[in-house]
């Protein structure tokens, strides 16, 4: 083997050995057991942290458990589920949820009236008893489905940012998280039905 040839083995053989190494600390990137769950946690109560300087959250729960809301919900669990885990009821993790700008495309699926015009007539300050009176239900529904669009809205005004916020530190993470793009798609159509009708109510006003 000349001297040139020897070389050139060497230079092999050391990228070799680097690569050896790279693709085994690449194959446990993303894996559970190496994610520092503590730092995770830390990311996430951070964030919650500053919606509740921000916001004025509804619910009893402290920081911790929300944390807990907000891993549950990307992991698919219901409400019930998430329920169950902290000893509460369904009821209190839905606001929890809505606090947290954490909405499913089910929260206000099952509508079987113009929930468009009552999203409309909610942004225009309508009271729950005219909503309930207008689109015949009743006043529980009515305070259910205002819940839903009035979370929707505080979502919408900055962009989604805290949920983002979160699927970022769960990305980072090597975590999966669960696709919410569709009620983001939802969130911009909103936005243009509500545009679209401010700016009717001022054409009638001119």
């Amino acid at each position: 083997m000349d001297e040139k040839t020897e070389q050139l083995r060497d230079i092999f053989m050391d990228v070799s050995e680097d690569g050896a190494v790279t693709e085994s600390q690449a194959a446990g990137r993303g894996s559970l057991t190496d994610v520092d769950e503590s730092a995770i946690d830390d990311r996430l109560a951070d964030v919650v942290a500053r919606m509740r300087e921000r916001y004025a959250f509804r619910t009893d729960l402290d920081d911790a458990a929300l944390v807990t809301v907000v891993r549950a919900f990307y992991e698919g669990q219901d409400d019930a589920a998430i329920a169950d885990d902290l000893a509460v009821d369904a009821e209190t993790v839905e606001t929890a949820r809505f606090d947290l700008h954490l909405l499913r495309e089910s929260d206000d699926g099952d509508a079987d009236f113009d929930i468009a015009a009552f999203r409309r007539r909610t942004v225009a300050g309508a009271t729950t008893a005219e909503l309930a009176a207008e689109f015949d239900l009743d006043e529980a529904a009515a305070t259910d489905y205002r819940r839903v669009v009035e979370a929707q809205a505080a979502a919408r005004r900055v962009s989604h940012r805290f949920q983002s916020e979160f699927e970022d530190v769960l990305t980072d993470a090597g975590l999966s998280t669960r696709m919410t793009a569709a009620v983001r798609e939802n969130g911009l159509e909103e936005a243009t039905e509500d545009i679209d009708s401010l700016d009717s109510d001022a054409d009638i006003s001119m």
